[in-house]
């Protein structure tokens, strides 16, 4: 409860560790003016290069104090060595398959300030099987994060196991599934959909991703020309999220940034809960940062209202510390922090 949070009272249980099955790789953002045309020529003004993909969930589960572990495959090469780098310094612990005769992925982003244009070479990330994730066994108080990548090539045969042994009953989980879903869901087979759908995970995904969900579920999705801050976009939100929540029969959360989060569970009303707006610049979501902390707040045994609440708190600070653009997740103290502070912003304004 909020009471909890701003007296930092943490729930009476060890922190439990977060596992992602997503997939990692590098990413290398250059900044150009605009695209060249076919056979043209530009200059990038700036090069970022990050380790992408399920990494910014783990560092923030890591930086949120959970133990993070990665499950995915990593491999051997040049790409690879700066992924296990990162790993190490940011105290995650990969726990997955490595691939000996191949090196891991990575993806050219091209952004013109505008739009970004993604470009990927895939690598020893999506060489997965049906076996992949086997010897995966989430202990009790576990959180396992499940990014929409790894729904979309050869890994997607070891979520299907995994899935099945999960089962389709959360109650009789002593571990919880948190599923980040993808733009690209079209690319998702439709058995697989379902097989998703029927494990019933806590879904946590922005407006693009919940839209696309809704959509291969034939839910209406919502008109952009209602989707004014305020008024019409909240009610579109609220509106978007119990549809799909009750469609899904599963916890929803269905982040929008500085407006905060929308969250549903099975049998309850949508509740929204305020984001914290900040003013900087920033060319990278700082939803991987949101689902991390969220994960991680999971496994310290805090409710899921109480977790969306201070991964709120830690995506604004994340987007305000950003690195070249990039959201750079807070410790978890920081985000207990901003919320106190606005709490006493707003008893000071009721006041007045």
């Amino acid at each position: 409860m909020l009471h909890d949070i701003l007296n930092s009272r943490k729930p009476e249980q060890s922190a439990a560790s977060v596992i992602s099955l997503g997939q990692v790789w590098v990413d290398i953002m250059m900044g150009v003016g605009e695209l060249p045309q076919p056979g043209g020529f530009a200059v990038a003004d700036s090069v970022t290069p990050s380790v992408g993909g399920s990494f910014r969930v783990l560092q923030a589960a890591a930086r949120s104090g959970s133990p993070a572990k990665h499950a995915g495959i990593v491999g051997t090469g040049l790409w690879s060595s700066v992924i296990r780098d990162e790993f190490e310094a940011n105290g995650i612990q990969h726990i997955g398959g490595d691939r000996l005769d191949k090196d891991s992925g990575f993806r050219l982003v091209l952004n013109d300030g505008s739009h970004k244009t993604f470009i990927a070479t895939y690598g020893a990330e999506a060489q997965g099987d049906e076996r992949t994730f086997d010897a995966i066994e989430p202990e009790a108080g576990d959180v396992v994060h499940i990014s929409g990548n790894t729904l979309m090539d050869h890994s997607a045969a070891g979520i299907e196991g995994f899935l099945h042994r999960a089962g389709a009953n959360p109650e009789q989980r002593p571990y919880t599934i948190v599923l980040n879903p993808t733009n690209s869901l079209h690319l998702v087979s439709d058995h697989l959909i379902e097989d998703t759908v029927l494990c019933r995970p806590t879904w946590s995904c922005n407006r693009q991703e919940a839209n696309t969900l809704a959509e291969r579920l034939g839910i209406p999705p919502t008109d952009d020309a209602e989707l004014t801050i305020g008024g019409g976009f909240d009610d579109a939100m609220t509106t978007l999220c119990d549809a799909l929540g009750t469609t899904l029969r599963a916890p929803l959360v269905l982040r929008a940034g500085a407006r905060g989060a929308w969250v549903r569970v099975p049998g309850s009303e949508v509740i929204h809960l305020e984001g914290f707006p900040v003013k900087s610049t920033h060319t990278r979501s700082a939803g991987s940062c949101h689902t991390g902390v969220m994960c991680a707040m999971l496994a310290h045994g805090w409710s899921l209202f109480d977790a969306v609440r201070i991964a709120n708190a830690s995506a604004s600070i994340a987007i305000h510390n950003n690195k070249a653009g990039v959201p750079d997740c807070p410790p978890v103290e920081d985000a207990i922090a901003l919320i106190k502070q606005h709490e006493g912003d707003t008893d000071t304004s009721a006041q007045a």
